[in-house]
């Protein structure tokens, strides 16, 4: 693991000689009284759903990850640069890490730190930052990540063979530090330090492999920003494949730990990413970041999650396409146009969710209004799952079955109510507009408005915030 930048101090004998024009200045030059006193940055970013995730103040830029995994004593060590900028006059900000700090510089002078709620890291620096300046923070740490746990989540998975850092809504503060939170997107370089044998699998592209010892650092860079849960990496026995789809880089990795058919099966499922993704740009329009592929643990994650450019899995079952096109439509829906707040995510799963059934309807399956006809008629007025308000579920029902299943239902219902031409072009229009950004339910429901020509707010109250089954009538495209 490469040693982190050493600080920029001032020569001694610089600082005294320039002591008389320091005071001068002091003298000379009064504050302004229109400029605002600097303030403690907020420990959240203000979202209602988990309200210290990110942190007020500050705008990150990019993250630069370096850390080191012993797998013999499960111990996670490193250093982080996070290149920021402060949005407001700041005497002292926030970053979220559970790991523990043991040193903290803003710009290469040291800065006092302190940890509170096991979740945020308070960094002091010794001269206030001003609204608009940016600095380099970095930031030393250490710990066992297995043992540590935040709002009863332990999302850190490990065997004495592979690891895996992988989660929604939280995971980037169990290996490095950040302004935890959708809404402040940066990009992400990660240099992970393992043993030689192992495999390292991360976001966007390998771009380097140093080996000293019996240890090798293998580098990862993304070209667009992410937010930090997409962030990812995984270290193990990995078999790796690589290639090109109609000119697309895709790499695929599949853990050796699974038993053998699992793993033969496994890496049919990954190879077919490519063509996957290669069929979702058609739908959507081109895709937004540099190559494709998948990751395959051996690990038992109980769930697969959209990571940045390459999804992760767990050991898939046979006929598992339906959920590579799952995982693969949100680098569309929740990567490149990402969350503003979590209360939307019925956009991310039911965007997804919906694009499984057009992949089933596209090869000869059930047509999308046969299945949206069939789907309502399964839950009966009444049912607990017509009660999820789908527009703001909650922070305990993000994951609800409501939010993937009635998620792709008021998709289906919004291409019978807009009409196919009107539909496909509010899906494009969206993804292209709002690419490497962040963006909301209501802008998305005003796009729907603005692309059809047509008043969708009855429409949208039935099927994302009344608490009831939407009444069956044209209005609601049933």
């Amino acid at each position: 693991m490469p040693h982190p930048p050493g600080l920029r101090r001032r020569p001694p004998s610089a600082l005294v000689a320039a002591l008389p024009l320091l005071l001068l200045l002091l003298v000379v030059v009064p504050v302004s009284a229109d400029e605002p006193a600097p303030v403690l940055g907020a420990p959240g970013i203000g979202d209602p759903y988990f309200p210290l995730d990110g942190n007020g103040g500050i705008d990150v830029q990019s993250y630069e990850v370096h850390d080191r995994y012993a797998f013999r004593t499960e111990r996670l060590s490193g250093w982080t640069v996070v290149r920021l900028t402060a949005t407001q006059a700041l005497r002292r900000f926030n970053l979220d890490l559970l790991l523990t700090a043991r040193s903290v510089t803003v710009d290469g002078v040291p800065a006092a730190f302190a940890q509170r709620d096991g979740h945020e890291l308070e960094i002091t620096p010794t001269v206030p930052l001003a609204a608009g300046q940016a600095v380099e923070v970095l930031v030393r740490y250490a710990g066992s990540p297995a043992e540590l746990t935040w709002r009863g989540e332990s999302n850190w998975l490990a065997s004495d063979r592979e690891v895996l850092a992988v989660h929604q809504p939280h995971m980037a503060a169990w290996w490095f530090p950040a302004n935890d939170h959708p809404s402040d997107k940066a990009l992400v370089d990660v240099s992970i330090t393992a043993p030689t044998r192992k495999v390292v699998i991360s976001n966007g592209e390998r771009v380097g492999r140093v080996v000293r010892g019996g240890l090798a650092t293998t580098r990862w860079r993304s070209a667009q920003p992410m937010a930090p849960y997409l962030a990812f990496f995984a270290i193990g026995p990995f078999r790796v494949e690589r290639g090109t789809l109609a000119g697309r880089p895709w790499l695929v990795a599949v853990s050796k730990a699974m038993p053998r058919q699992h793993l033969r099966r496994s890496l049919r499922l990954m190879r077919r990413s490519a063509g996957v993704t290669r069929w979702l740009e058609r739908q959507l329009g081109p895709y937004p970041f540099g190559s494709t592929g998948g990751v395959t643990t051996s690990l038992n994650p109980g769930f697969a999650l959209e990571t940045q450019g390459r999804p992760v899995y767990p050991i898939l079952a046979q006929g598992g396409h339906s959920l590579l096109v799952h995982e693969l439509a949100h680098q569309w829906f929740g990567n490149s146009v990402a969350l503003e707040r979590w209360g939307d995510i019925w956009l991310n799963e039911g965007a997804a969710t919906f694009l499984e059934v057009r992949w089933a309807e596209s090869r000869g399956g059930m047509d999308g209004q046969r299945w949206l006809e069939q789907a309502y008629a399964r839950y009966p007025r009444g049912a607990p799952f017509w009660r999820v308000r789908l527009g703001d579920p909650g922070p305990h029902r993000l994951f609800h079955e409501a939010v993937y299943l009635r998620g792709a239902m008021t998709f289906q219902a919004l291409r019978v109510r807009l009409g196919e031409d009107a539909f496909w072009r509010l899906l494009r229009t969206w993804v292209a507009d709002h690419r490497d950004g962040n963006a909301t339910s209501a802008q998305f429901e005003a796009l729907a408005e603005q692309v059809s020509g047509q008043n969708l707010g009855a429409f949208f109250d039935a099927w994302l915030r009344a608490p009831v089954r939407p009444a069956r009538a044209a209005a609601h495209g049933l």
